[in-house]
This record gives structure tokens, C-alpha cells and sequence, in this order.
């Protein structure tokens, strides 16, 4: 079962709309228009089942070694979900995923903003 086509990802206060652009058995791929923001969603089963989500995002910007030549940038954050095949509920897993997102986004985000500043 996939999620709902188009999805949508706001990143500083603009929402974009990323429709449905390859879909599988344990995976889809939802991306913009222009290609800059890609949304991958995905499970993998063996001995422990894994689950991701990650957001790629790309932007052109001014080239910090070359004056006036913008060049290509991108990123990645994502979320792995690592489970035993038995001992956690879906219920206890969703517990333990949305502890980890609020305490990344208590405060406006001074976690988040500590964890890519480098603190640990």
C-alpha cells in the first residue's frame, strides 16, 4: 500500500506538492517538478525489517570558489527504523519514533540545531 499521490513537504514555510514518480514492492518515490526536492519511502525484510524515509533536496546557488558561477548543491536527512521481527509492536515502534521527533523539534528545533552543529 502506498501513501497518498501527491504527497507534500514543506521546507521553511513553503509547502510543495511531490507527486508519485516510481512505486515498487517495498518502495515509492514522490518528487517535485523541478526535480529539487525527492521524497523516498521504503522497506527492507530479512532478518530484521528496516524502514526509511529520506527527503533529498537540491538548489542552485553561488559558487564559492568561482565569483559569479552558480553551481548545483544538495542534501539528504533521512529516518532508518531498525526492528527485530518480533518483540515490538507497531504501536511501540511508532512510540519510540515520535519520542525522537519531538525531542529533535523541542524548542524550536535547538536539538536539531545542536545535532548538525556537531554537538553530541
Amino acid at each position: 500500500m502506498a501513501f497518498a499521490d501527491p504527497q507534500s513537504i514543506t521546507i521553511n514555510a513553503v509547502a510543495t506538492s511531490i507527486p508519485r514518480v516510481s512505486t515498487g514492492v517495498n518502495g515509492s518515490t514522490y518528487q517535485s517538478g523541478d526535480g529539487n526536492t525527492k521524497l523516498t519511502v521504503s522497506s527492507t525484510y530479512g532478518k530484521r525489517t528496516r524502514r526509511s524515509v529520506r527527503i533529498d533536496s537540491t538548489k542552485i546557488a553561488p559558487n564559492p570558489l568561482i565569483a559569479a558561477q552558480n553551481i548545483a548543491f544538495s542534501m539528504s536527512a533521512y529516518l532508518v527504523v531498525d526492528v527485530p521481527l518480533t518483540g515490538f509492536s507497531v504501536a511501540e515502534q511508532n512510540y519510540i519514533v515520535q519520542s525522537l521527533s519531538l525531542w529533535l523539534s523541542a524548542t524550536s528545533g535547538s536539538n536539531t540545531l545542536k545535532v548538525l552543529g556537531g554537538e553530541n
